[in-house]
């Protein structure tokens, strides 16, 4: 599973009389003028709700079937809805990362001259992030009657399931800057949303492809869980699955070049 997830919503309003087109930002880029502060509890918040859909829902299916199968249906449903809400609603103020997997990206599209966030604002995010996953976590259980902490024991250390996770984020990678670089993010919340719904479904992790909400994940001994022993090589696989994604991303949308036109004779 994942989550997945997210993302930016990208394209600031301009007024019809401006002389200049609209300013575009890439994934998760906001316009300056939004506070790091709201950016920062945006994400807490974000991540916070989407490990609590995770973990909650998981946790609601299992209590209504024994259908393993009818269990992750029912997970990974209100993980797509849920998902696609908390991106429409905060990507116009954080850019609705969720994800230290995709800030890390934009950061270092930043670093190679796109726009992006600084090494301060990654340090915000990616502690606001894992906060709010280990917090919606927290809350998940709280509204079920579960212990607040119980360590999962869930174990998911095959390498099969590694692998399953490198692919998830490389094509959540992909898809994300892929949406920038062809100035589609408009369509980020269903797109986003649909992927990480595929994904729960053709890898054989049940694509979890963020980083903070693996480690969020750990504290709930429920549905959705995944013991600690497990999350250091499923966060080195999301992070190898990044950077292939990113690679991916600079050979498929690669930007052409103008072509000179020859001196008059």
């Amino acid at each position: 599973m994942s989550v997945t997830e997210p993302v930016a919503q990208a394209v600031i309003a301009a007024d019809a009389s401006a002389p200049h087109p609209p300013a575009r930002f890439a994934p998760g880029a906001t316009p300056p003028r939004t506070p790091l502060v709201a950016r920062a509890a945006a994400e807490l918040v974000g991540t916070a709700a989407l490990v609590a859909v995770v973990v909650g829902s998981g946790i609601q299916a299992s209590e209504l079937t024994r259908d393993v199968g009818v269990q992750l249906l029912a997970n990974s449903l209100a993980t797509v809805f849920g998902l696609g809400v908390l991106i429409a609603l905060l990507g116009p103020v954080s850019g609705a990362h969720f994800n230290p997997a995709v800030t890390l990206a934009e950061w270092w599209t930043a670093r190679r001259g796109g726009a992006g966030v600084t090494a301060r604002e990654l340090a915000v995010y990616v502690s606001s992030q894992v906060a709010g996953a280990i917090a919606g976590a927290v809350l998940a259980d709280a509204m079920f009657g579960e212990p607040l902490v119980a360590w999962s024991t869930h174990d998911r250390s095959a390498g099969h399931l590694l692998l399953g996770e490198a692919v998830a984020t490389a094509g959540l990678i992909l898809l994300i800057f892929g949406l920038a670089r062809t100035d589609r993010l408009r369509f980020a919340p269903v797109a986003v949303a649909s992927y990480i719904g595929a994904a729960y479904w053709f890898t054989s992790s049940t694509s979890f492809a963020n980083p903070a909400v693996t480690l969020g994940r750990a504290f709930t001994d429920t549905f959705a869980g995944i013991a600690p022993a497990s999350v250091p090589a499923f966060i080195g696989a999301q992070l190898a699955g990044g950077v292939v994604g990113l690679a991916l991303v600079a050979v498929i949308f690669m930007r052409g070049t103008a072509k000179r036109e020859a001196p008059p004779a």
